[in-house]
């Protein structure tokens, strides 16, 4: 089938569609609050309190109506997306609406306070002894599973899904806004990235260049992995996780499952260093808490999880420090591990197109130089751009104009709450096209096999002992007064 018979590709549907949510998000600025109504989820212990709409603006809407709101409106968007990529729209809105309601459902069952609630002080707001402090990120693993039982129990259920299982269009949809969520982190946390930039240069060093390059080599000469399954997953473990995965995958040609694979091993894995690493933070590094937050950005591999971990590492670093009689100022720790995460996302653009360079001029190299210029651009994940034009709006707006700072947070919180959504789908239907059988077959063993390796094995421990070669010494402010 030709490209014109196809329709647009993904990738520029990904892109238009993650921009048209980010045109509309900005809105705020002028006053005019066109996504507020979108549905978010809390922590919660009482269900009929578990949805609301993101802004107060639209503090009249229940929450179901924000849920039912937040689903008419993307059914539409995703149903003319699937026009034009030459899918049947009946037979996507149907399928879509079952995926839409099984993934939020998910959602909200991740949310639940005893699966979810972090901190001492969520536990005690919540009335509560223990907690899994999943984050509330548990319900994309419970999306995920709720796919993989579909896709295993359930085969004709998961292939009657199959249209509307589009896990890389939701996926850089997602990629798209995050662009301006982590512009408005980086706004805000400006004086920890001034005093931070050395170490934050060190991470990009360390990220992209050493754990890349241990992890793809351990990956093609201990696992026998060829380079179309090595590149994303030293991406996917090395750097951002989920979105440096898709966006290798897209730079390199590899087939769609790969990093797919790669992006559900990343959320299983993030959750199991959410519920240990800052245990052994609070246990060893608690006279080292700019040590340990630094490590935290650098280990855990979803944005998300990775702000999590700082927030509990905080929490019970600062508890423990204060039981000593020293109060450090809340804020830093938390500000660190954020700070460097962002470092390391900042750069996903520019990682994506030195790979396509590199498997366009020397892996996959053509005739002319003509022709390795365009296949490049052909290579480039054009999703990216969007990355980089949101991040650059924002960031922009806020240095231009500081005051409109807390006008455009508002609005980046509100895309970033669609960003959450299309997650939540990308999850879901990674867990639908996930047949154990089929895995085994495609090697998923050996592909844990590198995960665990390189991660408990090398990338956690090098983090840990570079972010002390930085760190070492630094303690956060203490409170005065």
């Amino acid at each position: 089938m030709t490209e014109a018979a196809r329709g647009i590709s993904e990738d520029v549907l990904a892109l238009g569609l993650g921009l048209l949510l980010f045109v509309l998000a900005l809105a705020g600025i002028a006053g005019v609050d066109l996504l507020g109504w979108g549905v978010t989820t809390s922590v919660w212990n009482d269900l009929g309190k578990a949805l609301a709409p993101v802004s107060k603006s639209y503090a009249g809407i229940s929450g179901v109506g924000a849920l039912l709101a937040t689903y008419l409106v993307l059914l539409v968007l995703l149903t003319v997306g699937a026009v034009a990529l030459k899918r049947d729209a009946k037979s996507f809105a149907v399928r879509f609406s079952v995926v839409f309601a099984l993934s939020y459902l998910s959602w909200i069952a991740g949310s639940y306070a005893n699966l979810a609630a972090v901190t001492p002080a969520d536990l005690q707001k919540f009335g509560l002894t223990w907690s899994l402090r999943l984050t509330a990120e548990g319900g994309y693993l419970i999306a995920l599973v709720v796919g993989l039982v579909i896709a295993n129990f359930l085969p004709r259920f998961a292939e009657w899904l199959n249209e509307a299982i589009r896990p890389e269009l939701y996926i850089k949809i997602a990629i798209v806004i995050l662009g301006g969520f982590v512009a408005i982190t980086a706004a805000e946390k400006f004086s920890f990235a001034s005093t931070l930039l050395l170490r934050g240069i060190a991470a990009i060093v360390e990220a992209y260049l050493i754990y890349w390059a241990v992890v793809y080599y351990v990956a093609r000469k201990w696992f026998g992995f060829n380079r179309e399954w090595a590149a994303p997953l030293a991406s996917g473990i090395s750097i951002c996780g989920v979105a440096a995965s898709i966006a290798t995958g897209s730079a390199i040609r590899a087939r769609p499952a790969i990093p797919i694979l790669v992006s559900s091993l990343v959320v299983v894995f993030a959750v199991v260093e959410v519920l240990i690493l800052p245990l052994l933070a609070q246990t060893y590094l608690s006279n080292e808490p700019l040590v340990a937050a630094a490590w935290l950005g650098l280990a855990v591999k979803t944005d998300g999880a990775a702000v999590a971990s700082g927030a509990i590492a905080e929490s019970l670093i600062l508890a423990k420090a204060a039981a000593q009689g020293i109060h450090y100022q809340p804020g830093w720790i938390l500000g660190t591990a954020a700070t460097v995460k962002v470092f390391i996302d900042i750069f996903i653009g520019v990682w994506a197109f030195l790979l396509a360079y590199i498997w366009t001029n020397h892996i996959n190299r053509q005739e002319t130089d003509k022709a390795r210029a365009s296949e490049i651009w052909a290579r480039f994940p054009k999703f990216i751009i969007g990355f980089v034009i949101t991040f650059a709006v924002v960031l922009f707006a806020v240095w231009w104009a500081p005051e409109l700072t807390a006008k455009v947070k508002a609005a980046s919180v509100e895309a970033n709450n669609f960003r959450v959504i299309f997650f939540l789908f990308t999850f879901f239907s990674i867990g639908v096209q996930s047949n154990f059988s089929k895995l085994w077959e495609d090697g998923i063993g050996k592909l844990v096999g590198v995960y665990v390796l390189s991660l408990f094995g090398f990338v956690i421990w090098v983090g840990l002992l570079i972010s002390w070669i930085f760190f070492a010494g630094v303690k956060p402010p203490l409170v005065t007064g």
